[in-house]
């Protein structure tokens, strides 16, 4: 079964075309005109072990806003496209990540309930184009198209790069474990359906 699809997304403010492959070798080809957010989502599929290809433009002059806003929305329909009725998956994932003196806590329910929990203070600032506030509007984004319920814990950190760079890991590791097959071939849930 293949788990891999194409999102395309037109609007005035941004032109986006994204490839996902849920079951990658963590390759990117990712070019967003902003230098971390490409840095991020670069480690986002490094660590995930996810395929992407990414091409995203926007209105860049009044802020990251809208791409990447628009860019999680993406990637939200992406993986939503790529667990179709979510049949044998493990479901859950999570992970204490580590990254200098920063430590990011992150758990996943990919059970079909769009939930952000968000309990990060980071710093305002710009790192290469992206305004650090950006990383909670990317998620929200994201977790709204795919149904997914995610939890994000600062536990410790004070260099917003680190921050926000722990935060991209510890996502893509936690959602390769819960997106992972468990060889039985149904539905994950009492319900018969998620």
């Amino acid at each position: 079964m293949e788990r891999k699809t194409k999102i395309f997304r037109k609007t005035k403010e941004t032109d986006i075309r994204l490839e996902f492959d849920l079951d990658g070798n963590g390759e990117s080809d990712i070019e967003t005109s902003i230098p971390f957010f490409n840095h991020i989502l670069e480690s986002f599929t490094k660590h995930g072990k996810f395929d992407m290809k990414l091409r995203a433009s926007g209105d860049l002059k009044v802020g990251s806003h809208h791409l990447v806003e628009d860019v999680g929305i993406c990637l939200g329909k992406a993986i939503s496209d790529c667990l179709k009725d979510k049949s044998g998956i493990k479901r859950f994932g999570h992970i204490l990540l580590p990254m200098d003196e920063t430590e990011i806590a992150i758990s996943i329910d990919a059970g079909g309930r769009a939930y952000l929990r968000y309990n990060v203070d980071i710093d305002y600032e710009k790192i290469d184009g992206m305004e650090t506030v950006m990383v909670e509007d990317f998620f929200r984004a994201l977790v709204s198209n795919s149904f997914i319920n995610l939890h994000i814990n600062k536990n410790t950190g004070l260099n917003s790069h680190h921050i926000a760079e722990a935060i991209f890991k510890a996502f893509g590791i936690a959602l390769y474990d819960a997106t992972r097959l468990s060889g039985i071939d149904t539905v994950p849930s009492t319900k018969g359906i998620l």
